[in-house]
C-alpha cells in the first residue's frame, strides 16, 4: 500500500516521524528542517479527513524521563506548521483514552518514545559483559513487542516517515508494523523520496558516476567504499582520511589525523580500485595549519609532505581542480563528507569547490544526492541546497543503505 493510494477518511493513523530537532538552551528549535520534511505526509492524512497520532524520539535519554528531551517543547511549532492545535500525550505508553477520543482532523503528539527502554529494545541496567545479559535481552525484546503492540492499538493504520531511524529495529520503526496488515501500513512521502533517491544511486545509475567520500577516518567508511567500488566510475576520497592514504603511500603527514593501523587496508583499497578500473582521486596538496583553529597560521603543501607540527585542514588549490574535474562530467553524483574542517570559515574552500562542481553538474542534468550530517550542514552553510537534486535526511540510515544493508524500517513495510 502507498500513502498516495490510501484514503485516511475516518481513520486514525499513527505516524513515526523524525522530530529529533536541535533545541537551544531555552528549548527553542534552531533548525526545523525535519519537521518541514514530514509535513506533506501529515497534511495528506489530515486533508483526507483522518486523525493523526505523531510519534518520535528526541536525543538519547536512555530509557529514562528527562525534561531536556521532552517533545512538549515542540508542540507549538508543530501546531503552527500544521495549522491545527496539536494535543499532547505526556506518556506515550499510556495514551489509549486520548487516542480513542481523537476526531477526524485532530492531531495528537506522543511524548518521547525513548523515555521507555522498550523503544530501542536494549537492556539498560545490565552490561554486555554480564552473564545475565542474554536473558535480560530476551526479556527486553518481549517487552519491546508489548510496547509496540500498545502503540499500534491507538490507530487503524501505520505510516513510517522517519528515514533517519530506518536502520534501527526499534519498536516504533519496525516492530509496530507487525501489528498491521499489508493494506494498513505504508511508507510516508519523505521516506518514499529517500528510498527512490538511494535507488537512483545504487540501481538506476546514469554514467559516469562520481562518489565523493569525506570524513576523518577511513575505518568508518570502509563498508561504503567497498560497496561503491562495483558501481562508481570515479571515487574521490577527501577529508581527514586523505592523510592515512598519504602515509600508506610513503608520505609524511605531520600531525594530521592518521589511522596508523589502517595503512594496509588503504593499500588494499588502492589495489581494488585499480583492479576494477575505478578512477581513484586523492588529494595532491592541502592547506595545512599549525593549530586546529580557524585563526592558525597556514601554508599550502603537498599532501604527502606536511611539515612536523602542521596538520592538513583542507584540500589545496590543485586538489580542488582535480576534484572539480572528476565531478563536472558526471551524470550521477553522491557526496558524503566534506573536504576539510568546513566548520572553520578559513577552511571551507575545498568543500565549496566540491559543492560548486556538483551544482554545475546538476544544472547540466546530473542526479546529485547529498547525504550524511556534515555534507548536509556544509551545503546548507553555503546556501546551495536548491542547487542539488536531493538532500537526504538520514545520516546513518543513508550510509547503511549505500553499504547495501537491508534497513529494518523499510523491510517491515515492504518485506
Amino acid at each position: 500500500m502507498t500513502l498516495d493510494n490510501f484514503n485516511f477518511a475516518g481513520k486514525k493513523a499513527i505516524v513515526r516521524v523524525d522530530f529529533n530537532v536541535p533545541l537551544n538552551e531555552n528549548g527553542q528549535i534552531t533548525d526545523d528542517t525535519r519537521i518541514r520534511g514530514a509535513l506533506p505526509t501529515l497534511k495528506k492524512i489530515l486533508a483526507d479527513g483522518g486523525a493523526l497520532i505523531i510519534m518520535s524520539h528526541m536525543g538519547k535519554p536512555k530509557g529514562k524521563v528527562n525534561a531536556k528531551y521532552s517533545l512538549s517543547q515542540i508542540v507549538d511549532a508543530v501546531s503552527n506548521h500544521l495549522g491545527v492545535a496539536v494535543k499532547f500525550a505526556p506518556d506515550c505508553a499510556n495514551a489509549t483514552d486520548v487516542a480513542a477520543e481523537l476526531k477526524s482532523g485532530e492531531v495528537l503528539l506522543l511524548e518521547n518514545l525513548r523515555f521507555y527502554a522498550e523503544e530501542e529494545g536494549k537492556p539498560t541496567d545490565v552490561s554486555k559483559d554480564d552473564p545475565a545479559y542474554e536473558d535480560a535481552k530476551k526479556e527486553m525484546k518481549a517487552k519491546q513487542k508489548e510496547f509496540a503492540k500498545t502503540l499500534a492499538s491507538y490507530a487503524d493504520c501505520y505510516v513510517n516517515d522517519a528515514f533517519g531511524t530506518a536502520h534501527r529495529k526499534h519498536a516504533s520503526t519496525a516492530v509496530v508494523a507487525d501489528y498491521f496488515d499489508a493494506d494498513h501500513k505504508m511508507l510516508g512521502l519523505l521516506m518514499e523520496k529517500e528510498v527512490t533517491a538511494v535507488d537512483n544511486i545504487l540501481n538506476n545509475i546514469n554514467r559516469p558516476f562520481t562518489a565523493i567520500m569525506g570524513g576523518s577516518k577511513v575505518s568508518t567508511k570502509i563498508g561504503i567504499i567497498e560497496n561503491l567500488m562495483d558501481k562508481v566510475d570515479n571515487l574521490i576520497l577527501c577529508g581527514g582520511m586523505t592523510y592515512t592514504f598519504a602515509k600508506a603511500l610513503g608520505g609524511t603527514v605531520g600531525k594530521s589525523i592518521c589511522e596508523e593501523d589502517k595503512l594496509d587496508l588503504v593499500l588494499d583499497i588502492i589495489a581494488k580500485a585499480k583492479d576494477k578500473g575505478v578512477n581513484l582521486v586523492l588529494g595532491v596538496d592541502c592547506v595545512a595549519g599549525d593549530d586546529f583553529s580557524n585563526d592558525c597560521n597556514t601554508q599550502v603543501v603537498p599532501s604527502n609532505n606536511i611539515p612536523e607540527g602542521w596538520e592538513g585542514l583542507d584540500a589545496g588549490p590543485e586538489t580542488q581542480k582535480l576534484f572539480a574535474n572528476a565531478i563536472k562530467g558526471a551524470k550521477t553524483i553522491l557526496w558524503n563528507g566534506p573536504a576539510g574542517v568546513f566548520e572553520f570559515d578559513n577552511f571551507t574552500a575545498g568543500s565549496r569547490a566540491i559543492a560548486d562542481a556538483i551544482a554545475e553538474a546538476t544544472e547540466a542534468g546530473a542526479f546529485s544526492l547529498i547525504g550524511g550530517g556534515d555534507s548536509v550542514a556544509c551545503i546548507n552553510k553555503f546556501g546551495m541546497a536548491d542547487k542539488v537534486s536531493y538532500i537526504s535526511t538520514g545520516g546513518g540510515a543513508l550510509l547503511e543503505a549505500i553499504e547495501g544493508k537491508v534497513l529494518p524500517g523499510i523491510a517491515a513495510i515492504k518485506g
